[in-house]
């Protein structure tokens, strides 16, 4: 099987991804796995404390270079960069980048993409339409015929818990208007497809969380689980998942009932982000399922406040390029 590396988006110019790219690159450097940078290679140099690189053109050439050096296929920003002060003046090449990595990984130059963070405002106040990395990602490769599910669902993973999003970036007070059965059966479908393919769970167990507290209590604190989650529940039951709830979320996230699924839909962004950056604050791995590509991030964001001044901790891109190349290796590739 010929080694494809993984495309990695450098993300916001002014955030810590420049550092954590490099720390990355210093720890995977001799192990692998192998990935090229998509990105300012003048910015990632500077950003590297030392670090040297290597521009290529192709990301099959970064496999001759990544033991030495670390490879970027450089699309130079065409504004200077202060550290810890986003700009739209980013945006274009920010977007570019993005792009460039979404079109090697549904050509197959690149195995799967690993996005560094990005910071939605400076992108909103330039043009960006999307709410954010997840959603964009869905719209590019959306033309892609694709067998299973469709997505995009976010999943987060940490340990042994993973949880994806039957919204994601929905206002709270938005959410009860926003949950479906038709969504959260397919939010449901796709978490089950990608726990088999993705992760090698030949029978996977999904728990389905409540949005009430105590899950509604019979429909005294809401009715969602009865009209909406519970049916979807009982929905994906007909169809041979095997899924449990509408369950309290504040029972489903500690190790007893860990052990009793494979995975968790929650119902909204927080209730599956706290209980996983509660169990693994600087490892936690950001996951899009239902994409004709693999695409992970880290589960932080940009670092603004920390950016410039090396203390940026690289755990949670490491483990998102090992995880991406977990799955790309079980997907084939």
């Amino acid at each position: 099987m010929t080694i494809r590396p993984l495309a990695l988006s450098a993300g916001d110019p002014a955030g810590v991804g420049g550092e954590i790219i490099a720390k990355a690159w210093r720890t995977l450097r001799e192990a692998g796995p192998p990935f090229v940078v998509i990105g300012d290679a003048q910015l990632l140099a500077s950003a590297g404390a030392g670090v040297k690189v290597q521009a290529v053109t192709r990301p099959r050439e970064a496999l001759d270079v990544f033991a030495d050096a670390l490879p970027v296929i450089d699309i130079p920003l065409l504004s200077p960069v202060v550290a810890g002060q986003p700009s739209p003046a980013y945006a274009p090449q920010v977007i570019r980048w993005i792009e460039t990595g979404v079109g090697l990984a549904l050509s197959g130059e690149v195995s799967g993409l690993v996005t560094a963070p990005i910071a939605k405002a400076p992108l909103y106040d330039a043009g960006f339409k999307f709410p954010g990395h997840t959603e964009f990602l869905a719209e590019l490769t959306a033309a892609e015929r694709f067998e299973g599910p469709r997505g995009p669902v976010m999943m987060l993973t940490a340990g042994d818990l993973r949880t994806t999003l039957a919204t994601i970036h929905t206002p709270i007070a938005k959410v009860p208007g926003a949950l479906t059965i038709e969504g959260i059966v397919n939010t449901a479908l796709v978490t089950a497809d990608a726990l088999r393919r993705d992760f090698g769970v030949a029978a996977p167990r999904l728990a389905v969380a409540g949005l009430n507290p105590h899950a509604g209590e019979g429909g005294a604190i809401g009715r969602e689980e009865i009209e909406i989650i519970g049916p979807a529940v009982q929905a994906l039951r007909d169809r041979g998942v095997d899924a449990i709830g509408p369950s309290p979320a504040d029972t489903l996230f500690h190790a007893e009932a860990r052990a009793r699924y494979d995975g968790v839909l929650c119902m909204y962004h927080d209730q599956a982000l706290i209980p996983v950056k509660m169990l693994d604050f600087w490892g936690g791995v950001n996951v899009t399922l239902g994409l004709p590509i693999v695409r992970t991030s880290p589960d932080h964001g940009t670092g603004f406040d920390i950016a410039g001044r090396g203390l940026a901790r690289p755990d949670s891109l490491i483990a998102a390029i090992q995880l991406a190349a977990q799955i790309a290796a079980r997907r084939g590739g």
